[in-house]
């Protein structure tokens, strides 16, 4: 495969989504699935090709680091066969309005190409774009649910939003004027001599906070909660199930290769578990079903960060485990929840009314609890695993925040499905969507799939997290060698 088609994982969506409103009839209607599927394809291509040897791309042949430069390891051929596919189940596929539907599916279109470009970015510079135009499409996506509380809840989610992006662009600028280049592999290479210092540390917790915003991070992810239960469902899904998951990765590369040190693994391993004891006791505290599930979201994405922040392929392997996890979990039960929305006396007996969504949801609820054979139980088993091995300390306490938060967890979700199957019916559901009962259907198609084959994904999920956690590999592969006599 020509390495010139990483391009094409950011270009076919964005392109699409401008082309799209020229497209005439009922043909505008196929634009944004079949570009989505190209993008599935060709990561599903990328996939057996980046196993032992990853892919880059330098645009414009300008050798790194000069120019903008691609590269796909495995893990980012896994999310991008993610981005494409997750966004087709969550496609707008019909509204009221032919006008506002077209701008949905160009706004979705172009947080796809965004997410895509930030899977296989390979510098700063590009990682800030595609994060810029992630953000700018997540807020139109946000405010088009037309209610009044959607429209304070997306205001305050683009002010969080920007101030947190300003805070990423001075961290970026700090590194570059330290460094003279934003390129990833050439910064693992400075890193050392000109970036583990208190500067370069200050610069890398001004990223975490400003990507940390899409990705729930403690202390900017207060928006979330509000968007998530005003926002359309399939737009709460793709925020909390695909770009959250995005940001996370860009924030773990920069971990891995420019700032492995202690500090920054603390900051991520404090914070992880601060979302996690807010997100899950005030998820307890919640009486509103969506709002349930999106501080539960912040408490799981918490998990997500304590994870990396273990030293080593254990903890790239957990992380990623964890990740992918609420990544099938949280969109479908989005999905599901839409039906009935509201508060948990709203809901009562709404089981007799819809038994299949009602099956779905314990489904993913118990996978989200860890009752095994379930994907959330591996998950859990290898970040409980990971945290173990390490001494004792901050490591243990965040292994006992984690056990301690999963009875609370319990608690609340076991609270849902007692009023789910509740004798007493006071609300009728309502109209849910085909699509919506098919994508639901989806996700639990996939987790009871990797349910079934657990042992044998584990071989290569410690694959790809021995791939990822190798930077003098990244930095072989992206710089050109230094020829005999010639001064790097």
């Amino acid at each position: 495969m020509n390495h010139s088609v990483l391009a094409l994982v950011p270009a076919l969506p964005l392109l699409a989504s401008f082309l799209l409103p020229l497209v005439p009839g009922a043909a505008r209607r196929l634009v944004g699935p079949l570009t989505l599927l190209a993008v599935a394809f060709i990561g599903l291509n990328l996939w057996p090709l980046v196993q032992t040897e990853p892919m880059v791309l330098a645009v414009g042949d300008f050798a790194p680091p000069l120019g903008i430069t691609f590269y796909a390891d495995s893990v980012s051929a896994l999310f991008v066969i993610a981005v494409a596919l997750v966004t087709l189940v969550l496609w707008p596929w019909s509204g009221s309005d032919a006008g506002n539907l077209d701008r949905k599916q160009s706004l979705t279109l172009i947080l796809a190409g965004a997410c895509g470009g930030l899977a296989v970015s390979g510098d700063l510079f590009n990682v800030y774009v595609f994060y810029e135009l992630a953000a700018v499409a997540s807020f139109g996506l946000a405010a088009g649910a037309r209610t009044a509380a959607a429209q304070i809840a997306t205001f305050r989610y683009v002010v969080i939003g920007s101030l947190c992006s300003l805070l990423a662009l001075l961290g970026i600028t700090l590194i570059y004027v330290q460094t003279g280049t934003v390129n990833l592999a050439h910064l693992a290479q400075l890193a050392p001599l000109k970036l583990h210092n208190p500067l370069g540390l200050a610069a890398f917790f001004m990223i975490l906070l400003g990507l940390g915003v899409k990705a729930e991070l403690f202390l900017v992810n207060t928006w979330a909660p509000d968007v998530y239960a005003t926002a359309e469902a399939r737009v709460s899904g793709l925020l909390a199930g695909l770009v959250s998951k995005l940001a996370l990765l860009a924030v773990v590369r920069l971990l891995v290769l420019i700032f492995p040190l202690p500090e920054a693994r603390d900051a991520l391993l404090l914070l992880g578990m601060l979302g996690i004891l807010s997100g899950e006791f005030a998820a307890f505290r919640a009486r509103d079903v969506k709002r349930m599930l999106a501080w539960s979201s912040i408490a799981q994405l918490g998990a997500a960060f304590v994870a990396f922040a273990i030293p080593g392929p254990a903890g790239l392997a957990a992380g990623l485990a964890v990740a992918l996890h609420h990544l099938l979990v949280k969109p479908a039960l989005f999905l599901l929840a839409d039906r009935w929305g509201g508060s948990l006396a709203q809901i009562t007996g709404a089981a007799r009314n819809s038994p299949v969504s009602a099956g779905l949801f314990v489904l993913f609820i118990l996978s989200m609890l860890g009752v095994p054979p379930l994907p959330g139980f591996w998950a859990k088993y290898l970040l409980l695993s990971g945290l173990a091995a390490q001494p004792e300390g901050l490591w243990w306490l965040a292994g006992a925040i984690i056990l301690l938060t999963t009875v609370v967890e319990a608690v609340y979700l076991f609270r849902v499905i007692g009023a789910l199957y509740g004798r007493d019916h006071t609300v009728t559901p309502k109209t849910q969507s085909a699509t919506a009962v098919i994508g639901s259907g989806v996700f639990a198609a996939v987790l009871l799939a990797v349910a079934f084959s657990a042992p044998l994904l584990a071989l290569p999920l410690n694959r790809m997290a021995v791939q990822m956690a190798d930077s003098a590999a990244y930095i072989a592969r992206v710089l050109p060698p230094v020829l005999p006599g010639v001064a790097p």
